[in-house]
């Protein structure tokens, strides 16, 4: 037998993507660009791993609102919030599992560029026109609105200010822009808060359940 891509070399490496074994070139080469692999995938999750630990800086030019500053302990102080905002990026993934990074990326963006002009006094809303990343929008702004509302009540103040949750979502633009390998179907970024946030066992558990319009 070969492999199913190829048709040369012999398949000794099984891809839960095809259902099948292919040959390890090929899955190096067509690793999330041809092949949707799932995040659980040993090859892939040592791939993310090799690539985290050989990454280069990336240019200053490619950071998203570069000209946009907060303190590290801004980042602290505000955790339970990053962690709220990993998580429910986490939690839809494991109900819609093509999710990638780029569609992350367009949903982050999009509420990003929401709340930067209400810090400014203008009310702008234009969640991404595709349907996975306009779900994931929803479900993001859906926690920030949680969020704030409970802490409003726990401390009988105003909750998070709307250029606050702008920082945050740039916070986290940046470390997937800094994480993702570039290729069409990544989930580097993904499998980067999959290792660092990780999920409740009742929600990690979950199947796949379409929750699109």
């Amino acid at each position: 037998m070969s492999c199913p891509i190829c048709e040369k070399r012999p398949p000794k490496r099984f891809c839960p993507a095809k259902g099948e074994k292919i040959c390890a070139i090929c899955c190096g080469e067509e690793r999330e660009v041809t092949i949707d692999c799932p995040l659980d995938c040993s090859y892939l999750i040592a791939a993310h791993r090799y690539e985290a630990e050989h990454r280069k800086p990336g240019a200053a030019d490619e950071i998203p609102y570069r000209n946009v500053e907060f303190s590290v302990d801004f980042i602290y102080e505000r955790w339970p919030q990053v962690t709220g905002l990993a998580t429910t990026i986490l939690a839809f993934q494991i109900q819609n599992r093509e999710l990638d990074d780029a569609a992350a990326f367009s949903a982050l963006e999009a509420l990003a560029e929401k709340y930067r002009t209400l810090g400014t006094g203008i009310y702008y809303e234009r969640p991404p026109d595709a349907q996975l990343p306009r779900a994931l929008y929803g479900q993001i702004a859906g926690f920030v609105d949680e969020a704030r509302k409970q802490e409003s009540e726990r401390s009988g103040f105003a909750s998070m200010k709307d250029s606050e949750v702008f920082q945050l979502l740039i916070f986290l633009l940046r470390v997937g822009k800094q994480e993702t390998n570039g290729r069409p179907r990544s989930r580097a970024f993904l499998g980067f808060l999959r290792a660092r946030f990780p999920l409740p066992a009742e929600i990690a558990k979950e199947g796949p359940r379409i929750i699109l319009p």
